[in-house]
């Protein structure tokens, strides 16, 4: 195999803070193929809290469109720029957080892509779908961490 261009998760941590609460965190390399890696790191917060099952292609979905984002708008698929992926849940609800090394950007200057003049170019949908399956979602850091909340219960 040839090392250089051999792709890898850099990162992963379960961390229980107690019974009742699981934390999860992913730190990947800004390579599209690791948007892959996503659905198996859901998947073992599933194995934790079985009442995730109603939301979990909400989350699946808002989890990978926020990856792709990190990894292709943010970090300008800069493979030495990391995406970094954080979940604090419960059996009542989940926090996700994904974090890239990129500038940022103003959520407001997105365009909507509901509205007519959009239905065919620009962008936004990613971030459109997002705000509508999470029940909460909000940027940091200048808009290079989103942080979305579901409730699971």
């Amino acid at each position: 195999m040839d090392f250089a261009t051999c792709k890898v998760v850099v990162e992963c941590q379960n961390i229980f803070i107690n019974m009742n609460t699981f934390t999860k965190m992913l730190v990947i390399t800004s390579d599209p193929s690791n948007i892959s890696k996503v659905e198996s790191y859901l998947h073992s917060f599933k194995q934790q809290f079985d009442s995730i099952d109603d939301r979990y292609p909400d989350i699946l979905i808002s989890l990978t469109e926020a990856v792709n984002n990190a990894i292709i708008h943010g970090n300008k698929e800069d493979e030495s720029k990391k995406v970094k992926i954080n979940m604090v849940g419960s059996a009542q609800s989940l926090e996700v957080h994904v974090s890239d090394e990129g500038p940022g950007f103003d959520a407001e200057d997105v365009p909507d892509p509901t509205s007519p003049e959009n239905i065919e170019c620009c962008g936004g949908r990613g971030v459109f779908i997002m705000t509508s399956l999470a029940d909460r979602l909000s940027y940091k850091n200048n808009g290079s961490t989103v942080e979305m909340y579901f409730k699971l219960r």
